[in-house]
């Protein structure tokens, strides 16, 4: 048996059953075995930003990895991005880089590059390059084992071409799953004292808590010692609606997320890290652990949150506490012109039963989380490394991982550009995605950006147009038909009403362009009641101390 029949095999046999590829030469060795082996099912992407968005997309609905299959260095490179997405979430992929034949390396060719150092920024964990035909699948088995454990992260295998044609390979029994522990004794009863003792106390929830059994666990400890519940800025995956906890996001915006964090003593960190800004600032702290709080650790993402929050709960004595739950509640239709609030005031309206949401709609998707607090239950996927691109191939995976359910993109007009071949995939694949794409011709955030890092008060022309992607609009309708895709327009909220009602009764992919105002424009003056609106709950105190920050 070659090497890439046993690497199929062994791959199949570990549960890894769908490979996302971008292959060239170096690989054709691999893609002839495909159909040697008929548990792989192998999707094409015509970019390798795709094929690694996708793979990080089905790891986190499936909870197992799956497998990229790239060329070389330039193709490792063009998919780099959605590498560091999946790292930063914690998402176990295979990432499998097709190199030289080991004898051909030394001769400099065209494409020859060091694989290895350019997989470190993405794969710190596991970077191992196949040496031999005997050895490639116990390569593989260290992979998947370094993949599939926790934390969850990208195990890059490169795999040389000779190593892949040769002779000599053989099938490797699969690594069994990881066994992660909770939280020790110590640790619970230290967290515990703290929490009686009076002090204002959060719960900051990440990775695994945010699944069904740690939300109920993290919620019956906050109905029984009144301990606030906070979510990680950008989930990898989030479990919301009816019939679950309602957990307050921290912010992505420093000056709001430390005002979310005023007057805590102490912070419970669950597979979670402490926040922190996204960007730096003049002037501005980047650490928003305010002053004079505690930081307590109850679960490193290598341990077991569930089985932690469970433990916590236990010590707490409120097991049996009953946990507030998000009640049933959808937003009215939206009529008029349309505006981005009311694409998700649409999408909370109609949205079907057991949906999974990706949110990479930037600034325009901020009354997403607000319009479908108490929707049907749904999974929401978002932009956990902040570099776009993500939201089109993380919906090819999740449709790949789950196509019983359906699925809703929502992407802004500038990152759909980035990554916009997954369109191809969807329909070469039959995905049951609906993709809403916000047009509103602008880097929107980008906008907001310019004032708060105190480039320029007044920007020029020059400067304004980086950020402007009106010369020429882009037409999104045409470039998804011309991808095979389903495509319609709307610049009212009754035409995006009954756009959105046809793709989710009509199986097969959907794209909607969403014809939208600029949601913040360029005007520092418009930032505070946008933060307003995003968060209607503020209360008095809060937002005044917002005014004084934001526009003093």
């Amino acid at each position: 048996m070659n090497g890439a029949h046993a690497l199929l095999k062994t791959l199949a046999d570990a549960g890894v059953e769908v490979c996302f590829t971008n292959p060239g030469t170096s690989e054709m060795h691999f893609v002839a075995a495909l159909d040697a082996e008929p548990r792989m099912r192998a999707v094409l992407c015509l970019f390798e930003g795709v094929a690694t968005g996708a793979a990080d997309g089905y790891a986190r609905m499936a909870g197992k990895p799956a497998a990229t299959l790239l060329h070389l260095g330039p193709g490792l490179g063009n998919g780099l991005a959605n590498l560091h997405n999946a790292r930063k979430g914690k998402v176990p992929v295979l990432n499998i880089v097709g190199d030289h034949a080991t004898y051909h390396v030394p001769l400099d060719a065209q494409l020859q590059s060091d694989i290895e150092t350019v997989a470190r920024n993405v794969s710190p964990g596991f970077v191992r390059t196949a040496q031999d035909t005997a050895t490639l699948c116990a390569d593989a088995v260290d992979a998947i084992r370094a993949a599939r454990g926790l934390p969850g992260q990208v195990a890059t295998l490169i795999l040389p071409a000779d190593v892949s044609w040769s002779e000599g390979g053989t099938p490797c029994p699969p690594p069994p799953p990881p066994a992660p522990s909770a939280a020790d004794d110590a640790t619970v009863a230290t967290i515990a004292s703290a929490i009686r003792s009076g002090g204002n106390a959060a719960l900051l929830l990440g990775g695994q808590a945010l699944r069904e059994p740690g939300l109920l666990a993290a919620a019956r400890i906050a109905a029984h010692c009144g301990v606030k519940l906070f979510c990680e800025v950008f989930p990898t995956r989030l479990e919301r609606g009816a019939g679950l906890p309602a957990l307050e996001r921290i912010a992505y915006l420093a000056e709001l997320a430390t005002l979310q964090l005023t007057g805590i003593e102490h912070l419970v960190l669950v597979d979670a890290k402490p926040p922190v800004s996204f960007f730096a600032y003049p002037g501005k702290a980047s650490e928003l652990v305010p002053a004079g709080c505690t930081v307590h650790v109850l679960a490193t993402p290598a341990q077991d949150a569930v089985a932690s929050l469970e433990k916590l709960a236990a010590a707490l004595g409120a097991t049996q506490a009953v946990p507030a739950l998000q009640p049933a509640a959808r937003p009215s239709r939206p009529r008029g012109r349309l505006t981005a609030a009311k694409v998700c005031k649409a999408v909370g309206h109609l949205l079907p039963e057991r949906a999974i949401v990706i949110d990479e709609a930037i600034t325009s998707g901020l009354l997403l989380g607000t319009m479908t607090a108490g929707c049907p239950r749904h999974d929401l996927l978002t932009l956990t490394g902040g570099a776009i691109g993500q939201g089109l191939p993380n919906a090819v995976g999740a449709a790949i991982a789950c196509p019983d359910r359906p699925v809703i993109a929502l992407v802004g007009d500038g990152s759909a550009m980035y990554t916009l071949q997954a369109l191809w995939t969807m329909a070469r694949e039959r995905l049951d995605v609906t993709t809403i794409i916000f047009n509103n011709a602008s880097y929107s955030v980008l906008n907001v950006e310019l004032e708060r890092v105190g480039a320029d008060t007044t920007p020029g022309p020059k400067a304004r147009s980086q950020l402007d992607l009106d010369h020429p609009r882009l037409d999104f309708c045409r470039l998804a038909q011309g991808m095979g895709v389903h495509a319609a327009r709307a610049d009212t909220a009754e035409a995006f009403c009954k756009a959105l009602e046809y793709a989710l009764a009509q199986p097969g992919p959907h794209l909607i362009e969403a014809v939208v105002p600029e949601s913040l424009g360029g005007a520092k003056r418009r930032l505070l009641p946008w933060l307003l609106r995003s968060l209607p709950h503020l209360p008095l105190p809060v937002a005044r101390a917002l005014k004084r920050k934001i526009a003093p």
